[in-house]
């Protein structure tokens, strides 16, 4: 039996058309900026969301951190969603790597709103710490997968002008989002004063995301890499396989979010699990477990070969991702409806 893995799309493996591209990469040592593989990829995604430099590194968490600490000082704020991954899933790496804090605020499906910031900014009393930055996800992980609309960000930029703050947006699932809205990367780089994307979830490459700033945030960015053990030699092996998946599995992200539909619907349908139908926007599912634990369900699925992976005592998420195929999902709805239905 086939295992239907929905733990996250990240447990994608590389295609052989992927791996031959890897084996093909002309590489050189990406510490002396001598990857001129690496070079034209990091200047072709600066160029495709209308930013000036970008920087390759090992992972959306230290990508998201460098961020951080390129734009703030320490003893710094930084509003950020209470669902936000720099918040739950980066261990505290915002307080030990940059000496800033973050004040989590209340959002709705992990998405902030423009009202919002006004009120938490502080620094006017020499007893409160200066806000300094706002960090949005887009699209979500812990909010489900939902996303912004483009209104949405353009509202919280201005607040952020108006209060003379950052704006950082956390894309590890940029692609997704893109797909989901119609927007162009470029509006979204408009935006942003550093952009963090990836290209190991949904994308489906080995490892790896990006940092996208200004010429000069991207240099400081650099230093930091290096300092914090991320400076990497001949990477051209691993950015090949980053362009590769931009190239040909972007495209692909569209039928994720129809197969996480069709099983939110199924979900929907059960009576006994629960779901906003709503918030499945991407290529998320979250769902509720009614009268069981997360756990408990999560066994009832492991027995058909199903992982998925709890968000709570009472929370599954599912993740789809290009390696779940049609057939995949007709077994997933199939188990759903024959286990669950009232």
């Amino acid at each position: 039996m086939k295992v239907i893995d929905l733990r996250s799309d990240t447990v994608t493996k590389p295609t052989q058309q992927m791996k031959q591209v890897m084996l093909e990469a002309e590489v050189g040592d990406d510490v002396f900026g001598e990857d001129e593989l690496t070079n034209k990829f990091q200047d072709k995604m600066a160029a495709l969301f209308g930013m000036e430099a970008g920087l390759y590194v090992p992972s959306g968490t230290m990508s998201n951190q460098l961020a951080l600490k390129v734009l703030t000082q320490p003893s710094n704020e930084v509003l950020i969603e209470s669902k936000g991954h720099i918040l739950q899933y980066e261990t505290g790496g915002a307080s030990s790597l940059s000496s800033v804090q973050l004040f989590p605020l209340q959002g709705y499906s992990g998405k902030l709103s423009s009202e919002q910031i006004a009120p938490a900014v502080r620094g006017a009393y020499d007893w409160e710490p200066e806000t300094k930055v706002v960090c949005v996800e887009h699209s979500t992980n812990k909010g489900g997968g939902t996303v912004y609309s483009l209104d949405e960000l353009r509202s919280i930029k201005q607040e952020c002008e108006r209060h003379t703050l950052y704006l950082h947006v956390d894309g590890a699932r940029i692609w997704n989002a893109l797909v989901a809205t119609g927007q162009k990367p470029q509006e979204i780089g408009q935006l942003a004063d550093t952009l963090s994307i990836c290209f190991s979830k949904g994308l489906g490459a080995p490892v790896g995301s990006m940092l996208l700033s200004t010429s000069k945030n991207i240099a400081k960015a650099r230093r930091f890499r290096k300092m914090w053990g991320g400076g990497m030699r001949q990477i051209g092996l691993l950015t090949a396989a980053a362009e590769y998946a931009v190239e040909h599995h972007w495209s692909k992200l569209a039928l994720d979010h129809q197969h996480a539909k069709a099983f939110a619907q199924a979900i929907y349908e059960t009576g006994t699990l629960t779901i906003d139908l709503e918030s499945v926007q991407t290529n998320i599912v979250l769902f509720d477990t009614g009268e069981r634990t997360a756990i408990e369900v999560l066994e009832i699925f492991g027995q058909h070969g199903i992982k998925m992976v709890p968000f709570g005592p009472s929370t599954v998420r599912a993740t789809f991702h290009f390696q779940i195929e049609k057939s995949d999902v007709d077994r997933l709805i199939e188990v759903t409806k024959r286990c669950f239905k009232a």
